[in-house]
């Protein structure tokens, strides 16, 4: 049980610096720095020899060898295609191990899940950025890092002491014994679940479900290249409310063929999804902001007033990280610390509805 956790803990940090690094080589235009997959240019490696250079640029004319792109592709595909093994280790121990705090489902849906993202990730390279795909990847890892951290604060809740009694009947051999234990039921485990007021769990559900929204807001934002389309704040071209086509810009699908590197949309269109993607920016402010106060002024227990807190602190980090994006003009350092707060922020709420609707009476 306890290597479980460790490596639960350690797929979930890594699933952290996947995402973190994934929009760095998104944001440095390096999302098609090798033009296929999951080679690179044919090799499990970026080609550096003058021969292979040679005859990957001689396949894939329209997209020289870039060695630096390429490479920040490459080991993100390495870091992904670790973190695709450890969940699979994962599931295989959930397996195994006989304690009623290892899920047996979830294990094996991050498996489909993680499968399904590497399709995401194939699709992102082959269909050349599509907005849609790269949106999509984006979201799969959120999800994966949502349910990891939801499962590692399940498998570290406490166990209500109960009086088990286990029948010990003599076998022939280990596998029989062990194949036994396995069939007969030996205890009925009871947790106390005390669950936090309606109030609470309502606030939290719908604070989870904006920042969710939001990410996605900030994800069509980023893969449409729009995040310098309002280039001054708080106005948006000086006005507090831009034209805009809303129809052009949640256009999800326009075809395939087309390389959407730096983007397709047009002015109007890119300044409606910069816009919107303010507009979540306010009602999550509101929302998560109101949450981590009720929490921290009128909870009673340590660990929630602790969560408002932290809630509050990842919030205000955010919301000042987003404003500096435009206000700087788009540093790739802080882009990114943009990604890696909306992760943070994410996992606060993920914590926050995992507290609301299971809280052991014993922590």
């Amino acid at each position: 049980m306890v290597w479980f956790q460790r490596l639960n803990l350690l797929t979930l940090l890594l699933c952290f610096c996947v995402i973190v690094f994934g929009a760095y080589v998104r944001l440095s235009d390096a999302g098609l720095g090798c033009p296929d997959w999951p080679g690179c240019y044919g090799h499990l490696a970026v080609p550096d020899a003058p021969h292979e250079v040679a005859a990957a640029e001689q396949a894939y004319p329209q997209r020289p060898v870039e060695t630096p792109k390429a490479w920040k592709e490459m080991i993100h595909r390495y870091l992904a295609s670790t973190l695709g093994l450890l969940i699979v280790i994962l599931a295989l121990m959930s397996l195994r191990i006989r304690d009623p705090r290892i899920p047996r489902v979830l294990p094996w849906f991050l498996v489909a899940l993680v499968i399904f993202q590497g399709v995401l990730g194939m699709w992102t390279v082959t269909w050349q950025l599509k907005p849609l795909a790269v949106t999509g990847h984006l979201l799969g890892g959120m999800t994966t890092m949502s349910l990891l951290l939801w499962m590692w604060l399940g498998t570290r809740r406490a166990v209500p002491t109960v009086a088990v009694q286990v029948v010990e009947r003599e076998m022939r051999n280990e596998r029989q014994a062990a194949w036994a234990m396995q069939r007969e039921v030996v205890a009925e485990a009871t947790y106390t679940v005390v669950p936090a007021p309606r109030r609470v769990r309502l606030f939290a559900g719908v604070a989870l479900a904006v920042v969710a929204v939001q990410i996605f807001l900030g994800g069509w934002t980023s893969t449409n290249y729009a995040a310098l389309a309002c280039p001054d704040f708080p106005t948006c071209h000086g006005s507090y409310w831009p034209q805009m086509d809303v129809a052009t810009a949640y256009t999800l699908w326009h075809g395939l063929g087309i390389n959407y590197e730096y983007g397709i949309l047009d002015a109007r269109a890119r300044v409606t999804i910069h816009f919107f993607h303010r507009v979540g920016a306010l009602v999550v402010t509101t929302v998560v902001g109101l949450f981590g106060l009720y929490l921290l002024l009128r909870s009673a227990a340590p660990r929630w007033r602790a969560l408002g807190g932290g809630v509050l602190v990842a919030l205000g980090l955010q919301v000042a990280i987003g404003i500096s994006v435009v206000v700087l003009q788009l540093p790739l350092w802080l882009a990114d610390a943009h990604n890696a707060g909306a992760a943070v922020l994410l996992a606060a709420m993920v914590i926050a509805n995992r507290l609301a609707w299971w809280a052991p009476e014993h922590d």
